[in-house]
C-alpha cells in the first residue's frame, strides 16, 4: 500500500514547505537576484499537473504543513499568498491553474457538484502497511497501560458527568469543595490523540498524558463527592480508593467499619463484584436494606504484582439501581464470631472450578485451561490457553525493518511460550472460584468464576518483562479449540459495529502476503470471536488491544510489548517503558470468555462488552459516623441507602450514552441501541422508549433533537446526497445496521447544488424510536 490516500500524505509537495522547521527557502518575489518565485510556481503547476492525473475531477486537493511542520502560521500564509498570486497570474498566459485556500467542505462539496457516480468501499483500511514487512499493527498493543488507563478515564468521565447532571447545579460547590469536570472531559479528548491512544508517543509525553488524566481526575471525584452527598444525605468524608489496580485502598486496609458506595452508570440494574484490600481474616457485609449479604467469601490472599502493605482482600457481590448507587456497610468480625463465613477447602484439590453457568477444567500436569463445559445450554468445547511472545525483529541486510511502536515485525511466525507448565494454586468460596497460574516470575493469571456470571474471567498480569535478548518481546495471550473457522475470525471496528476479517486476505485486491502474522493483526478495541456453524467462543477486552486468528480454530490478543530497537517512523526511541521502579512496565488486565451458541452469542457479549466499557464505580466512607442511623434490621446505613436516576430500566440493547450537563437548565442525552441488525433473534429489533416518564432525578420539559456531536439542530443538518455503484467492500463489510441519525449512506441519485435541510419528522419525545445501531441525540430543558 502506499503511505496514504492523498498524494503526499498529509505534506505539502516537494519545495513548497515554509514552516519555521522547514528548510525549503521562502517565496522572493522582488526583481532581485535572490528571486525564485517563477522556478516556485513551476513547480507547483508540475505538482498539480502530475496529481491531476489520479483525480475524477478537475479539483484536487493539496495539503500544507504536517504534523511538525505547522507552529508558524505567519511564515505560511506569507509565502501562501504569494504563490496563490503569482500561480493565478499565469492564466494571462493560458495556464488552467486556479489555486485558492480551501478545506475539505468546500473540496467536497465540488466533488458533489460533478454529479458523477462514486464507488463505495465499506470495509476498512486495517491492516496498514508501507511496505512488504512494514506492517503498522505494533501500536493496537503499545502501551498498554495508558490504554487501560484512557478507557478507565473515559468511563469515569461519564460517572462524574452523569452524576452532575443528576445532582442539579448546587453540586458544583457543595460540601466537599469546588468540583469540576473540564479538566479530566479536556484530558480525555487530548488522550484520544493518535499518537496517545495508539501508544506512539514518546516516555515522556506519555507520562505527561498519565498526569493530565490523573489531574483530572482529582476535580472529578470532589464533584462526584458532592454529588453523593446532596443525592444520599450524608457530609462523611468519602475516600478513593485509586489504587485498586495494585490492591492499595487505605480506607480499607485501615478501618475496621466502613461503607462502600456503589454506583452505576448503566441504564439497567448490575450486580458487581467488589475486591477490596484488608488485613483482618473476617468481615460481615450488609446492603443497602441492611441485610446481611449471604455469602460473603473469606478474606483470600491478595494477587500478585499488588504494592500495598493488606495480606488479603475482601470479596463480596454488590449490586446498584439503573443510574444509581447502593451502600453497603462492612465490618471486620472478632475471632469465633458466628457471622465468620465458613473455610471452603483450596489447595490440591480437584483442577477445576464451576458455578451454576459453566465449568471449567484445567489440565492436572501442566496446570494449563483444558476445556470449558456450557452447564446450561449442554455442551462443551476444548480451550487451551497460555501466553507466548515473539521474537521482535531488528531488521537485517535485505529489510532493516524492526519492530517498533508502530510496526509489529517478529523474527518468525511461531510464538515462544513462556511456560511449558504453570504452578497452580485452586482457592474456591461461596463468593468466588479461582484457580491462580504463575507461568514465571514475570507472568501469572488468574481465572475466575463467580456465582450468577455466565464468562470465564482471566485477569493476567504481566512484567518486567524480561528483554537479556537485545531485541525485545511482543507477547500474546493465544486460545486454542477444534472449532472449524476456514481462516475466517471477527474484530469490532469501533467498539460497537463487528467486521468479519479473513486470514491473508482483502476484499478489494489480491494480497501477496509477505508478513503471516503481522499482516492478519487487526485492531480489538472491545471484542474479538471465532465461530463455526454451531458454537462461538468471544474474548472480551477492557482495553484496546491488537489480535488475530493465525491458526484455524485459535484467537490470539497481544497484552503487552517490550522493544529495544526503535521502528523509524518518527518516534525516535525504542518502546521500552521503565515502569514505576524503573526495572520495566508490570500491567495487570483482565480477558471476559464466554462460550455460547453463535444464534445466541451476541445476546451475552453486547450487555457485557457494555460493562466493561462503562463500569460501575466505588466510593468508600468510613462508618457508622454521626450521620448514620438504624435500620429495620438492626444495620446502619446512610440516610439515602440507595438511589436511582431512573424511573425504570431500560432493555439490555439501549443503552444511555450520555447524560450531561449543557449549560443552565439543559442537558445532553444520548441514546444507543447496542444491537446489530440480524444478529440477534429478540434484541435486534426496533425499540421505542418515552423520554418524558424515564429519569426521576428531573423533569424533563421540553427536547430538541440534535446532530450527533450535539452542537447544531438535526432539523437544520444539511447532508450531500451522493449517487454511489456497488462493487467495492462487500464481504469485508459490517454485519449490519445504520450508522446514527443521518441518511442512509447509499442513495440512488446525486442531487446537485447546495444541498437543502434533510426533512425530519416531528419529535414525539414520549415515543422515540432506535433502529439497530442508531444513536440518537437530544437537547433537554429540565426542572429539579
Amino acid at each position: 500500500l502506499s503511505p496514504g490516500i492523498l498524494p503526499n500524505m498529509y505534506n505539502p509537495p516537494a519545495g513548497l514547505c515554509w514552516d519555521q522547521l522547514c528548510s525549503d527557502p521562502p517565496v522572493v518575489d522582488g526583481d532581485g537576484p535572490e528571486r525564485n518565485v517563477d522556478a516556485v510556481v513551476t513547480s507547483f503547476l508540475e505538482a498539480a499537473a502530475t496529481q491531476a492525473q489520479q483525480y475524477r475531477t478537475n479539483h484536487i486537493l493539496m495539503t500544507m504543513g504536517s504534523d511538525f511542520h505547522y507552529e508558524n502560521a505567519h511564515l505560511w500564509f506569507k509565502n501562501l499568498d504569494k504563490l496563490i498570486a503569482h500561480t493565478n497570474a499565469r492564466q494571462a498566459n493560458g495556464s488552467r491553474v486556479h489555486a485558492l485556500y480551501s478545506t475539505p467542505s468546500c473540496y467536497l462539496r465540488e466533488l458533489h457538484r460533478a454529479n458523477l457516480t462514486w464507488p463505495l468501499k465499506t470495509d476498512d483500511f486495517f491492516p496498514y502497511s508501507d511496505g512488504p514487512h512494514q506492517f503498522w499493527t505494533g501500536y493496537f498493543s503499545s502501551r498498554p497501560a495508558l490504554k487501560g488507563y484512557e478507557r478507565l478515564s473515559s468511563s469515569f468521565l461519564q460517572v462524574c458527568s452523569q452524576l452532575e447532571a443528576l445532582a442539579g447545579p448546587s453540586v458544583r460547590d457543595g460540601p466537599y469543595g469546588p468540583g469540576d469536570s473540564s479538566v479530566l472531559r479536556e484530558a480525555v479528548a487530548v488522550a484520544q490523540h493518535h499518537d496517545a491512544v495508539a501508544g506512539t508517543e514518546r516516555q515522556h509525553v506519555a507520562d505527561d498524558y498519565a498526569r493530565q488524566l490523573a489531574k483530572g481526575w482529582d476535580g472529578c471525584q470532589v464533584l462526584v463527592a458532592n454529588a453523593l452527598s446532596l443525592l444520599g444525605g450524608t457530609k462523611e468524608p468519602l475516600e478513593f480508593c485509586n489504587g485498586l489496580n495494585v490492591s492499595v485502598c487505605p480506607l480499607s486496609e485501615t478501618t475496621p467499619h466502613f461503607t462502600v458506595i456503589l454506583y452505576n452508570p448503566l441504564a439497567r440494574a448490575v450486580a458487581w463484584p467488589l475486591r477490596l484490600p484488608v488485613k483482618g481474616s473476617s468481615y460481615a457485609v450488609s446492603d443497602p436494606q441492611g441485610r446481611p449479604v449471604v455469602p460473603v467469601s473469606g478474606v483470600t490472599r491478595r494477587l500478585r504484582g499488588g504494592a500495598g502493605g493488606a495480606p488479603g482482600e475482601l470479596l463480596f457481590q454488590a449490586w446498584a439501581p439503573p443510574l444509581g448507587f447502593s451502600t453497603f456497610e462492612v465490618k471486620q468480625l472478632s475471632p469465633g464470631d458466628p457471622r465468620d463465613p465458613p473455610r471452603w477447602p483450596s489447595g490440591d484439590a480437584e483442577p477445576w472450578i464451576e458455578n451454576e453457568h459453566l465449568r471449567v477444567l484445567f489440565d492436572p500436569v501442566t496446570g494449563h485451561l483444558r476445556e470449558i463445559q456450557n452447564l446450561a445450554k449442554g455442551f462443551s468445547l476444548p480451550v487451551f490457553q497460555s501466553f507466548y511472545w515473539y521474537k521482535a525483529s531488528a531488521g537485517d541486510a535485505q529489510c532493516p525493518q524492526a519492530s517498533g511502536a508502530y510496526i509489529f515485525r517478529p523474527n518468525a511466525s511461531t510464538p515462544v511460550p513462556v511456560a511449558e507448565r504453570a504452578a497452580t494454586h485452586l482457592l474456591k468460596t461461596a463468593q468466588v472460584q479461582e484457580l491462580h497460574q504463575n507461568f514465571s516470575a514475570w507472568c501469572s493469571q488468574v481465572l475466575r468464576l463467580r456465582p450468577g456470571q455466565p464468562y470465564l474471567e482471566l485477569e493476567w498480569t504481566l512484567g518486567p518483562v524480561p528483554v537479556a535478548d537485545g531485541l525485545g518481546k511482543e507477547v500474546i495471550s493465544r486460545f486454542q479449540t477444534p472449532l472449524r473457522t476456514a481462516g475466517r475470525f471477527y474484530t469490532d471496528s469501533n467498539g460497537r459495529q463487528v467486521l468479519e476479517r479473513r486470514r491473508d486476505y482483502r476484499p478489494t485486491w489480491n494480497l501477496s502476503q509477505s508478513e503471516p502474522v503481522a499482516g492478519n493483526y487487526y485492531p480489538v478495541n472491545s471484542r474479538i470471536f471465532i465461530r463455526d456453524q454451531k458454537l462461538q467462543l468471544t474474548v472480551l477486552t477492557d482495553r484496546s488491544q491488537g489480535g488475530s486468528s493465525i491458526l484455524d480454530g485459535s484467537l490470539e490478543l497481544m497484552v503487552h510489548r517490550r522493544l529495544l530497537n526503535d521502528d523509524s517512523r518518527g518516534l525516535g526511541e525504542a518502546l521500552d517503558e521503565p515502569g514505576d521502579d524503573g526495572r520495566g512496565l508490570v500491567v495487570r488486565g483482565r480477558h471476559l470468555v464466554l462460550l455460547d451458541t453463535a444464534a445466541a452469542a451476541a445476546d451475552l457479549h453486547r450487555p457485557l462488552a457494555q460493562e466493561m466499557a462503562t463500569s460501575p464505580y466505588s466510593v468508600l466512607a468510613p462508618g457508622p459516623g454521626p450521620h448514620l442511623r438504624q435500620g429495620a434490621a438492626g444495620g446502619s446505613h446512610l440516610p439515602c441507602p440507595q438511589f436511582s436516576g431512573l424511573r425504570r430500566a431500560l432493555p439490555p440493547n439501549l443503552h444511555l450514552l450520555t447524560v450531561e450537563p449543557r449549560g443552565a437548565g439543559s442537558l445532553l442525552l444520548r441514546l444507543e441501541h447496542t444491537f446489530e441488525r440480524g444478529e440477534s433473534q429478540s434484541r435486534s429489533q426496533p425499540l421505542t422508549v418515552d423520554l418524558t416518564t424515564l429519569f426521576s432525578a428531573f423533569t424533563i420539559t421540553s427536547v430538541r433533537e440534535m446532530a450527533l456531536g450535539g452542537d447544531v439542530p438535526l432539523d437544520s443538518v444539511s447532508r450531500l446526497l451522493w449517487s454511489t455503484a456497488a462493487g467495492i467492500g462487500g464481504s469485508g463489510g459490517p454485519m449490519g445496521g445504520s450508522r446514527g441519525s443521518q441518511p442512509p449512506l447509499t442513495t440512488p441519485t446525486a442531487l446537485p447544488g447546495t444541498p437543502k435541510p434533510r426533512p425530519v419528522p416531528p419529535l414525539d419525545p414520549r415515543r422515540v424510536r432506535l433502529e439497530p445501531m442508531e444513536i440518537r441525540t437530544f437537547l433537554a430543558s429540565v426542572r429539579y
